[in-house]
């Protein structure tokens, strides 16, 4: 692998830590630093802005514009719509004998910023030490809070050390915010109103029609004045501050983004301001710190060395993996089904906030094994947006419905054609999603009355998709890009050919099924979409008939001709040329045997228990070399692999990849967000990989590995309303039923009955 850590935060169990302060590094640390409720994120900006390099980003999940791109070629988009900035709530500034903060231009000393994942704050303090002599420590606080979701809090603590008096106080609350990729504001001109402590704002997009409440409460120990701005309200003071003692400004911020429309949305914002004027910022900080601790109880992941490896190491792997858990949870929690997850979460405007396929075939399976309500509620984003997946096909000349590339609304928002016609993954996963789901939760309710048809739409996509080839005389997809984007216009991509005759299987099942258990519902749903009989007999037969390119030593051809491409030394590339899209051209990419990420290894990891380890095997071995791991869910797949193959060493060094991909910079892109979906895999790292939890087969089954340079693992996962508590040692894992009836699952391919006492298993070397 030819990528190297970019170490910069200091290794600490529960906390990111950034203990002196590089501009090289601003906009990584910002992307670090974010925080997120699922409805609003924002990322690490000083709160003080200044001219230090920034992307001050605050977003509200749902929040959308449009841009027209131009007529073009049929099946071609001709307008996309992304994720624009929301009002920005933390602008702060100071200013002392006339000299106004701005790291990047006075002096200031003991600088520390860090993020305590227990109870989700951020803080950052200095010295400031002004022209004149004056030394004054600033410290900011700020969170998001988890339960209700429109809330937000700041606190500014102003401590002089050397002086008493006064310093210009000023806070602003503002839709006049651009979006960097584009240049401009996006909402539209601004109601405005407030009073001394108190501020609202309510805008709209400029064509996508959102409306957002912004307001505003700030408590401040002298008398301050309110004035209104180009969309944006301004509160200002003159604070008296004496030696040694802290002066403290509190803040309050409310986005409302719910649905509503003028003065509707007015009022609520309203109802919901005065509400939070009833909590104060101390008592909103330990609610969140006890929500933080109901989650860490159930969720944390723990990881002790075994003096095979140096304490650094593992704290290093510990606060990596603390740190994949806590975004996570910031991320997503199944607030709302109209939300889905997008790559970069709400860190950054890279990937314009949209969700892509990773999200059925990496994220979920985060969900099923921990928030089973959530992941039921990420599929019901894609049942709602199903009429937008109907109209995608036929776009592309075929039935059924074919699901977006990249989208937020749930229209497609990829211009580029390679990625958005060729890349049938999005289907095939949202499929993947619902069978995974029911398979393993048992919640067939959801498949009759959301899945099924979900299922027959999809299976009617890719039946018009497929085509029988000349030269085989069998069904495949011609003219596709798999999951390996770095090559495209391929034919027979084995991930496509193969998940697409799952998904032509399941959904036939799926309907037989309904038909004999659920008769009327099925009725119902054959007359609504017009289900013929013969279509389920079209799609046995080409899932049967489907082509997948499989060698008599298991060895699986990517695709039509992958053999006998050029082969490029991937170790041989620079560091510096990394990420590859930057620094070579889009042509040269696509020109050898290189892989972006898993294509064929994607797909033995998804279906697991339905190869043999030595397919597996083969497969590694060769495809793990040609690897780039230009994307980020690629490290995590391969450690999973590489544990059930008991190549130990892969597994750690792809392991803690993974897991610091983001908070070392490995791909030197943090700095335009998070990397979501990596983040979701290093979770399932640990629990498919070194736990080897397999959730395809028949049972819920375990095959623990731990690493030599670990002495313990433990966490937990859901399951069909249990809690397992699972602890691995260097000779044995104990296993616990923590809630719930017990429960037969497979251990090392063994019948155990698991329950509230204690199950100890050896380990197998």
């Amino acid at each position: 692998m030819a990528k190297a850590a970019d170490i910069y935060f200091r290794t600490d169990p529960w906390k990111i830590v950034e203990d002196r302060f590089d501009p090289a590094h601003s906009r990584m640390a910002e992307s670090v630093f974010s925080l997120a409720n699922e409805a609003m994120g924002i990322r690490g900006f000083f709160d003080e802005g200044g001219s230090v390099d920034s992307l001050r980003g605050t977003y509200t999940n749902g929040v959308y514009d449009i841009e027209p791109i131009g007529k073009s070629y049929r099946g071609i988009i001709t307008q996309t719509h992304f994720m624009i900035p929301s009002a920005e709530w933390l602008i702060t500034v100071l200013k002392l004998d006339g000299e106004t903060l701005d790291l990047g231009r006075v002096r200031f000393r003991d600088y520390r910023r860090e993020l305590d994942m227990r109870t989700g704050t951020l803080r950052r303090s200095f010295v400031w030490e002004t022209v004149s002599g004056k030394a004054l420590r600033v410290s900011f606080l700020r969170f998001l809070d988890m339960t209700h979701r429109e809330r937000a809090c700041q606190r500014v603590t102003l401590t002089p050390l050397n002086f008493t008096g006064t310093i210009d106080y000023s806070t602003r609350l503002s839709f006049n915010v651009l979006h960097e990729g584009y240049g401009r504001c996006y909402w539209q001109e601004t109601r405005v109103d407030g009073a001394p402590g108190r501020a609202m704002l309510q805008s709209g997009t400029t064509r996508s029609g959102k409306e957002l409440f912004a307001g505003m409460l700030v408590s401040l120990p002298e008398d301050s004045t309110f004035r209104a701005e180009e969309k944006t309200a301004v509160l200002s003071a003159s604070l008296v501050l004496t030696e040694g003692t802290d002066t403290v400004v509190d803040k309050r911020a409310v986005l409302l983004f719910n649905g509503l429309e003028g003065n509707a949305l007015w009022n609520a914002g309203i109802a919901a301001l005065d509400a939070f004027e009833t909590s104060s910022v101390d008592e909103e900080a330990a609610v969140q710190q006890e929500y933080w601790s109901r989650w860490w109880a159930t969720s944390d992941v723990r990881i002790e060395p075994s003096g095979k490896s140096t304490e650094a190491e593992v704290s290093a792997e510990q606060q990596g993996i603390r740190f994949c858990s806590f975004q996570l949870a910031q991320t997503y929690n199944g607030g709302s089904m109209r939300h889905n997850i997008g790559a970069k979460g709400l860190t950054g405007e890279a990937y314009n906030g949209h969700a892509f396929w990773d999200t059925e075939a990496c994220c979920l399976p985060f969900y099923l094994l921990t928030r089973p309500e959530a992941a039921r509620d990420l599929l019901l984003f894609r049942y709602n947006t199903l009429p937008m997946a109907r109209e995608r096909a036929r776009m592309l000349d075929c039935r059924g419905a074919c699901y977006p590339i990249a989208t937020l609304s749930g229209e497609e928002a990829c211009s580029l054609w390679q990625h958005a016609s060729l890349q049938l993954q999005p289907s095939t996963a949202v499929a993947y999603g619902i069978w995974h789901y029911v398979h393993l939760t048992g919640d067939e309710t959801f498949l009759w009355q959301y899945g099924a048809e979900m299922l027959v739409e999809i299976a009617r996509f890719l039946a018009s998709r497929v085509e029988r080839g000349s030269k085989t005389g069998q069904y495949g997809f011609f003219g596709v890009m798999g999951p390996d984007e770095f090559h495209m216009m391929v034919n027979n991509n084995a991930y496509t050919n193969y998940m697409g005759k799952r998904t032509l299987s399941f959904a036939a099942e799926a309907v037989e099924r309904m038909q004999a258990q659920k008769p009327e519902r099925f009725h119902a749903l054959a007359a609504g979409i017009g289900l013929q009989p013969e279509e389920l007999s079209c799609w046995k037969r080409i899932a049967d008939g489907m082509y997948l390119p499989i060698g008599e030593n298991g060895l699986i051809e990517q695709h039509d001709d992958f053999f006998n491409l050029p082969h490029t030394d991937i170790n041989a590339i620079p560091v510096s040329q990394f990420p590859l899209y930057d620094h070579w051209s889009y042509d040269r990419i696509y020109r050898s045997d290189m892989i972006k990420q898993p294509d064929v290894l994607m797909f033995l990891f998804l279906y697991n228990s339905s190869f043999t380890k030595e397919v597996k095997r083969v497969n590694y071995e060769f495809y793990e070399p040609r690897t780039i791991h230009e994307s980020s869910l690629s490290p995590a797949i391969h450690s999973i692999l590489a544990a059930e193959l008991d190549r130990m060493d892969d597994a750690v060094k792809f392991f803690g990849y993974a897991t610091r991909l983001d908070l070392d910079n490995y791909n030197r892109n943090t700095r335009e967000g998070l990397h979501i979906t990596s983040i979701a895999l290093a979770w399932v790292n640990i629990v498919y990989g070194f736990a080897g939890v397999r959730t395809d087969g028949e049972q819920l089954s375990f095959a623990p590995r731990l690493p030599d340079r670990w002495k313990e693992l433990s966490f937990s996962i859901v399951y069909r309303s249990r809690i397992i508590r699972i602890t691995m040692g260097r000779e044995a894992s104990v296993f616990r039923l923590e809630h719930g009836q017990p429960l037969e699952v497979r251990i090392y391919g063994k019948e155990t009955l698991l329950s509230d006492e204690a199950c100890r298993v050896s380990a197998i070397r």
